[in-house]
């Protein structure tokens, strides 16, 4: 296939799982799961309802009880979530469509509310400024965490290689290890949050040596085309920051380059503004040091989407409010249809409104 006709429509073959487009429905904290964190038949009903993505990617997931830092965020740890993820890909997979389950430990984004009166855990105990825990009594602080020891640290790649190994028991087609948006596995790697002087800190190369002893575990489970990793590149959220951010994002993303695993999923820094503009971040950076398939994020509308697929910039484009308050946005991308607009009141917490409750094309038409 000529490069010029590749677009969102164009199949796409990653690894052994063979995708019909290539739009992917990008990772959502959505906070709906059940009491002990357990997925329900509502979150079935709403990624069934996506099913026509190239690819699904669930909300973020945490692999143990520490990794939670938010309220009703669905965990991969316990026999019961696993049985709730199961109705979950049953669901999509009688729908005809293909899920990954990305797997989470938010580090030092969370409280003692959430942790049986335990301090979140980081790199370093540096507590994230202008950032606030939602939890079941309302917001608060976040307090400084605990830098965890040397020795925990296999405990934590662990915890990331039995989420795989439950994630597999749970009917999922592969993973996605989150390293992005400030969480744990990106505060190792950012100097603003880790300032350990052990074998994980200092260098680039300890910084970035729990991001892959992680795809290590996680590959020795899955096989590697059945993995990703998303990134987030020059992100702020959480109070991130790198002193060198091409440095830093470039030597991982060239190692990772080597590893054949399934994708890497860029997110991709919003459009730089003022006198001083961050280095550059973006795909047109990445894509010459990353030889795999390259799935990327950040507001891509359907036009912005297709000129990128075509230029060779990326593979795969991963979509989040759209899919969110468009079950059926493939059917309105083919033709050109008005997407329903996204409620943020709605986004976190709730029930079925501004969940399942958003309408197809077919729907509105038989009104």
């Amino acid at each position: 296939m000529a490069q010029n006709s590749i677009d969102l429509f164009s199949p796409y073959t990653l690894g052994s799982l063979s995708l019909p487009n290539r739009a992917v429905m990008a990772p959502m904290t959505r906070n709906r799961a059940d009491a002990g964190n357990v997925p329900n038949a509502l979150m079935a009903t709403y990624y069934k309802q996506r099913s026509s993505a190239g690819l699904i990617i669930t909300e973020a997931t945490q692999v143990c009880p520490m990794g939670q830092g938010y309220i009703r965020t669905p965990g991969i740890h316990s026999p019961e979530q696993i049985e709730g993820w199961k109705q979950v890909t049953r669901n999509v997979h009688q729908a005809g469509g293909r899920i990954f389950l990305q797997l989470w430990h938010v580090g030092r984004i969370s409280h003692p509310d959430f942790l049986e009166g335990r301090l979140p855990v980081a790199p370093s105990a540096i507590a994230p400024r202008g950032v606030t825990a939602y939890t079941m009594d309302g917001p608060k602080a976040i307090p400084t965490p605990r830098a965890l020891e040397t020795g925990e640290i296999p405990g934590i790649v662990e915890d990331f290689r039995k989420g795989a190994e439950n994630a597999k028991k749970a009917g999922f087609d592969g993973v996605e290890i989150h390293a992005a948006n400030g969480y744990l596995l990106d505060q190792f790697l950012e100097d603003s949050t880790n300032k350990r002087t052990d074998m994980y800190g200092g260098s680039i190369e300890n910084r970035a040596r729990l991001i892959f002893e992680v795809v290590d575990a996680v590959t020795s489970v899955w096989g590697k085309d059945r993995v990703g990793i998303r990134l987030s590149p020059g992100g702020t959220f959480n109070d991130m920051g790198d002193s060198r951010p091409q440095e830093t994002f470039g030597y991982v993303v060239r190692r990772l380059s080597g590893t054949g695993i399934g994708y890497l999923h860029l997110i991709e820094p919003a459009e730089p503004e003022g006198e001083h503009p961050s280095p550059d971040l973006s795909a047109s950076f990445f894509r010459p040091i990353y030889k795999g398939t390259l799935m990327l994020a950040g507001g891509y509308s359907r036009e912005k989407a297709n000129d990128v697929l075509k230029k060779g910039l990326g593979d795969l484009i991963s979509f989040g409010r759209p899919f969110l308050a468009n079950p059926d946005l493939l059917a309105r991308f083919s033709k050109n249809a008005p997407l329903n607009n996204p409620d943020p009141a709605t986004f976190y917490g709730g029930t079925e409104k501004g969940y399942i409750d958003y309408p197809t094309l077919e729907e509105m038409s038989s009104r």
